[in-house]
């Protein structure tokens, strides 16, 4: 099972580890609910390598970009990101995934962990003959610093401050620090990419400067907190963006894999993703049945809110109910009320 560079210093930390994506990661350090009120209070470190990533380069890159994935990379700069998604010719979503643009030809493809095999043969395989595609999973480590004050430290750490969706260049011991001001919890901060042989060292001194070593137990209950999905379980490849309510991240001025697809269901979805609070001390977990007058499903995803203090959740219903229509999940055996909410769940009292 592949390991983080960085997986001596968790160990050093007391972290319980989990195979996630085929990776052997740390899930929690002192405790999900003090990383979670760490990320929403003050700064939280996050080891994310084993997301995937690839350079791609040369002439056609763009076009390649936006015959592969939905949303239209042409229409951010060189020196931004954007969310976007890689479909599957029935529309379905075979990986979501964040692009850097550094310059007119030149990309950063950021796919999830599990997917960058297929994602990277996807591209090497429809690649212009003038582009280059490189892996760098294996030659990176990849932190994300995550909260009110990351900002400040991420400037104090690599000298550069990525504002949203915002792509730079810092240095690190001397050496490239690439930044995006991207991330998976809906606070402030950004997602660092250093050399493989600076990724502990560069943790190291994030948590010098005060910041909480955080696990992916804590990236989740954060991520479900601003309603966003998580590949395998709110989206796959039976499952369209429309389905998922992700429909803005769709942009039809370009033609792209899956297109048509969608084209044929948008105005009528066989099912959609809803988000919920229960009423009471309940706690929805993924795969508890759901249900809505006539329409019925189950949880996508569901845990306990830490910042809200009650269970929150996103499930699929089919066909999708009216918003007005009392909303049900099985819980044990017995159904009990929940009230529809649009995410994100944070904010909204």
């Amino acid at each position: 099972m592949p390991r983080s560079p960085l997986h001596a210093a968790h160990e050093s930390l007391g972290a319980r580890f989990v195979d996630f994506s085929g990776w052997d990661m740390p899930v929690q350090y002192e405790g999900v609910l003090a990383e979670h009120t760490a990320v929403r209070s003050d700064v939280g470190v996050f080891d994310v390598s084993h997301l995937g990533r690839f350079d791609l380069d040369g002439p056609g890159s763009t076009e390649l970009l936006q015959t592969l994935l939905c949303n239209d990379i042409a229409k951010i700069s060189p020196g931004r990101a954007q969310y976007t998604m890689a479909l599957n010719e029935s529309g379905g979503v075979e990986d979501d995934i964040i692009v850097w643009r550094w310059d007119d030809e030149h990309y950063w493809v950021i796919p999830n962990g599990a997917n960058q095999a297929p994602i990277l043969r996807r591209f090497s395989d429809a690649a212009p003959g003038g582009a280059a595609i490189t892996s760098l999973q294996e030659s990176t480590a990849l932190l994300a610093v995550q909260g009110p004050n990351a900002l400040d430290l991420i400037e104090s750490v690599i000298g550069v401050r990525p504002g949203r969706f915002r792509v730079v260049t810092g240095a690190f011991e001397g050496k490239p620090a690439w930044a995006a001001g991207t991330g998976y919890t809906g606070e402030r901060g950004g997602e660092i990419a250093v050399g493989r042989e600076q990724g502990e060292s560069l943790f190291r001194t994030f948590l010098d400067a005060g910041a909480t070593a955080c696990g992916l137990g804590a990236r989740d209950t954060l991520r479900l907190e601003m309603g966003y999905p998580l590949w395998g379980q709110d989206l796959d490849g039976q499952t369209s963006p429309l389905e998922a309510d992700l429909g803005w991240v769709v942009d039809w001025d370009h033609e792209f894999v899956g297109r048509s697809s969608l084209e044929a269901i948008k105005d009528e979805l066989p099912k959609l993703l809803v988000g919920f609070a229960m009423e009471g001390r309940q706690i929805p977990r993924h795969g508890y049945k759901a249900r809505a007058g006539a329409s019925t499903g189950t949880v996508a995803s569901g845990n306990f809110s830490p910042s809200l203090g009650y269970g929150i959740g996103m499930a699929f219903l089919s066909p999708p109910p009216a918003h007005h229509v009392p909303l049900e999940i099985e819980v044990r055996g017995k159904w009990h009320p929940a009230r529809r909410v649009e995410p994100p769940f944070l904010g909204k009292e």
